[in-house]
This record gives C-alpha cells, sequence and structure tokens, in this order.
C-alpha cells in the first residue's frame, strides 16, 4: 500500500470495525446469554469488555516495540480509540 493511500482507506477500515466488531458481539452474546459469567448490568459488561480491549491493545503495544518498532502506531490507535469511547 502506498503512504499517500492511507487518508482515504481510514474511513473505511472504522466503518469496517464497527460492523465487523457489532456483529461478532452480537453473536457472542446471543450464544452465552444466560451465561453466569457475563455481568448482568450492560454498563458493567461494557467496563469489562473495554478492560479487557484495553489489556489485549497493551499487549499488542508491547509486542510491537519489542518486534516490529515501525507498526507500533496500529496499538497505539487502538489504545488512543478504546480510552477516548470509555
Amino acid at each position: 500500500m502506498n503512504p499517500e493511500e492511507i487518508p482515504f482507506l481510514e474511513p473505511w477500515v472504522k466503518v469496517w470495525y464497527h460492523y465487523i466488531s457489532t456483529i461478532y458481539l452480537q453473536s457472542y452474546l446471543e450464544t452465552v446469554k444466560d451465561a453466569p459469567f457475563l455481568p448482568e448490568k450492560e454498563e458493567d459488561f461494557d467496563t469489562l469488555l473495554n478492560a479487557f480491549l484495553l489489556q489485549k491493545a497493551v499487549y499488542e503495544l508491547g509486542y510491537e516495540l519489542n518486534n516490529r518498532p515501525d507498526w507500533v502506531m496500529i496499538p497505539v490507535r487502538g489504545i488512543r480509540y478504546i480510552l477516548k469511547e470509555t
């Protein structure tokens, strides 16, 4: 990919991310809807989900710093997005 294509593609990546994430989460919640490990309150579920997403993004940040420093902006953007949403 050419670097000049990134500004054009970024909005489409966000649309794809939201669409796929929504479908995945809806399917997962439908599958485990009565499981005892799910928080009863939606607010608690959102907090737990964001905590897990943040934990994974921070792990990915460490991985990229150690193995592919040129890719470090990918998890940094994810962390910024998660923190902005909470």
